[in-house]
């Protein structure tokens, strides 16, 4: 490549121009908890193999996920999941040509936001 000169130009888009919107920080969310499900999800298939393999070994997988532990990331992992699975609904519902001017969009990313630890608490008290 030619040797250019490019002076001191900052990046460009840079994150220090751009204000954060609320539909990029929810789809930023929606890949994160996506990926946390991953880890949970090795977590139980951990479980169910260790189970299948020897009571020792089912004895050590079991302490982890009944440990406090344990505990913090499956209820993690339940809010996790309502919020991808409410982020994946509004994805159909833009897939679909509504509620894409900003406003709407805006109040969808708030339903995701508030509606994942409402049916959380809701999967506790009723599960």
């Amino acid at each position: 490549m030619a040797d250019v000169n490019r002076g001191n130009r900052p990046l460009s888009p840079h994150l220090t121009v751009y204000r954060p919107q609320l539909t990029s920080m929810t789809s930023i969310l929606t890949r994160i908890t996506g990926n946390a499900m991953l880890v949970s999800a090795l977590l139980i298939v951990w479980w169910f193999l260790a189970a299948a393999a020897s009571e020792g070994a089912y004895n050590v997988a079991n302490g982890v996920l009944t440990s406090w532990f344990g505990d913090l990331v499956m209820a993690l992992s339940v809010l996790g999941l309502w919020y991808h699975t409410l982020a994946g609904i509004r994805h159909l519902i833009w897939d679909n040509g509504m509620m894409l001017d900003l406003p709407d969009a805006e109040k969808l990313g708030w339903a995701c936001l508030i509606g994942a630890p409402v049916l959380t608490l809701l999967t506790f008290i009723f599960v």
